[in-house]
């Protein structure tokens, strides 16, 4: 089945509102993207300088240090026991493989990717360059019987949304029900803000409590883009049943989709120094906890967001009258439009900008508090 045509860039649509935040006498605050704007920590930065000299080909597989690493964090921090090398693979950045993984796993023509209501982007253009549907469920009891993959996101982006382990284990159960493959896409599981999830308690869909001991057709994808200030580097993994991974390392093989050596060395650095990341997190939580309550004094409700890189925030109208409200305030936000038609009152707000604008975003909403 050749691609047909796509659909426009979302994103696009954004620059008349961004020219309006652009024009504040104060200057613009982006929250827009959740691109980081922290520094790299300095001993990912000298892994990657030592590892330059980089003349062989990397493998597809990654090296043996980064795959003991990855086994090493999935054990340490997400509580996943008992992985091998073998079910680990590193990817370039997250994003590729959320868009190739359906093709790869030969998710076709008359069959089903269900992904989260709320939904970033690509688990929907992912079903659309495999030639199957997107359907959109939060609700195991509707996915239907041709579903080939489901893809969870938890912590949610946009809606920072967590999915407790007896939410796993129903998705899991209900999964396998079908026949589908289940992926957690876990890459902010980190950032956990409210109880019980504000000291890495976040689970994983691989978590023995979800899966019973059996990761057979479920996998869980991380990145390193939001922990370790690293999304130009492109460093992300997944891990799980080791049989779709070796499904995927073959695919990849074929289509030269490798990790280059130096990131390779970056990466397994990153994955076993935990003190840069709470000190990240600790950036994050610090700005979260000035830009909530300036939204809420200027007439915003936050759903969710109790975990996760954004604040998800509504005023109870069009998501376009807010963003065109905030842009007036210098401040760039993006619309619940771009996350699926279920929430056209939402808006998203990232916690990637300096303290500085931060600050200049929480004083400019106060300015506007409904009394």
């Amino acid at each position: 089945m050749a691609l047909g045509a796509l659909p426009e860039y979302p994103w696009d649509l954004m620059v008349p509102y961004r020219d309006r935040a652009s024009s504040h006498r104060d200057g613009i605050v982006d929250l827009s993207i959740g691109s980081p704007i922290d520094p790299t920590p300095q001993l990912v930065r000298d892994a990657l300088a030592a590892a330059t000299d980089a003349h062989s080909y990397p493998t597809t597989t990654g090296t043996t240090a980064l795959r003991r690493a990855i086994v090493d964090w999935f054990a340490r921090r997400r509580g996943v026991e008992g992985l091998e090398a073998d079910a680990v693979l590193p990817t370039i950045g997250s994003k590729e493989l959320v868009a190739l993984l359906p093709l790869f796993l030969g998710v076709g023509a008359g069959d089903a990717v269900v992904h989260p209501r709320a939904a970033y982007p690509t688990y929907e253009m992912g079903a659309i360059f495999a030639g199957a549907e997107a359907v959109a469920s939060d609700d195991p009891a509707e996915w239907p019987p041709n579903t080939r993959l489901v893809w969870l996101n938890s912590p949610g982006n946009p809606d920072g949304r967590v999915l407790g382990a007896v939410e796993l284990r129903g998705a899991v159960a209900r999964a396998r029900e079908l026949g589908a493959i289940i992926v957690g896409d876990e890459c902010y599981a980190e950032l956990g803000w409210e109880d019980p999830w504000q000291d890495g308690a976040v689970p994983s869909v691989l978590d023995p409590a979800v899966t019973g001991g059996d990761p057979t057709g479920v996998l869980a994808i991380y990145s390193l883009s939001k922990q370790s200030n690293m999304a130009g580097y492109r460093a992300a993994f997944v891990g799980g049943d080791p049989e779709l991974i070796a499904r995927l390392t073959t695919a990849r093989k074929h289509a030269g989709l490798m990790v280059p050596a130096p990131l390779q060395a970056a990466m397994a650095v990153a994955l076993a120094d935990d003190a840069h990341v709470q000190e990240q997190k600790a950036r994050y939580r610090a700005r979260r906890d000035l830009l909530r309550p300036a939204l809420e004094d200027a007439g915003f409700r936050i759903d969710h967001s109790e975990a996760g890189l954004y604040l998800w925030a509504t005023e109870g109208r069009d998501a376009w009258e807010s963003i065109g409200r905030l842009a007036d305030l210098g401040i760039l936000a993006g619309p619940g439009h771009f996350y699926g038609p279920y929430f056209p009152q939402h808006v998203r707000l990232s916690l990637t900008a300096t303290d500085e604008r931060i600050r200049q975003a929480a004083a400019r909403l106060r300015a506007t508090a409904v009394r």
